[in-house]
């Protein structure tokens, strides 16, 4: 026989977050996985959406007679999923806002099929001289195939809150 016992202790809870202004360390690397295995279907679908029509990510007969042989996955959705790939580890309800992003390169196409891997560097961060329980962090990201080739790096500046600052500890 099986007792219930109602006094019995809460199970801990744990909330997925990114991580706080006063977490974040210049110089740190962090990995973000899984990676994402690109399709023809996603690459297809994202040009469409955004109402880009290049030929380079549309027309396979075309673009086999171009320099890269095929169609490359678009420049936009690389980006986009990199920094996709970074919000569970790094700004998941602990960003206010993106402020800016510099220094956007593709310096190696990604094609169908390519699995996407990104790591994110802390570079510099500073309090807020105008937001207080505010802080401002600029962080590299770099795209890599699964070869380990660089696909893309974004250099991303975004509005932290800090920990200390925040009222509450368990943000969506």
């Amino acid at each position: 026989m099986t007792t219930h016992h109602d006094n019995a202790a809460a199970p801990a809870v744990v909330t997925q977050r990114g991580l706080y202004f006063e977490e974040l360390e210049p110089g740190v690397l962090y990995q973000h996985r899984p990676g994402r295995t690109v399709t023809e279907a996603d690459n297809v679908l994202f040009t469409t959406l955004t109402m880009n029509t290049q030929s380079l990510h549309l027309d396979a007969a075309w673009s086999a007679g171009q320099p890269f042989g095929q169609r490359v996955v678009n420049s936009m959705f690389t980006l986009a999923t990199m920094v996709g790939q970074s919000v569970a580890q790094l700004t998941q309800g602990t960003i206010v806002a993106q402020l800016g992003m510099s220094g956007i390169s593709f310096p190696h196409p990604l094609f169908h099929g390519d699995t996407l891997y990104t790591e994110t560097t802390v570079r510099s961060k500073r309090l807020s001289a105008s937001r207080p329980g505010q802080g401002i962090v600029v962080l590299e990201h770099t795209g890599r195939n699964q070869d380990g080739m660089i696909v893309a790096t974004a250099g991303r500046t975004a509005l932290f809150r800090l920990k200390s600052a925040s009222d509450s500890p368990e943000r969506p």
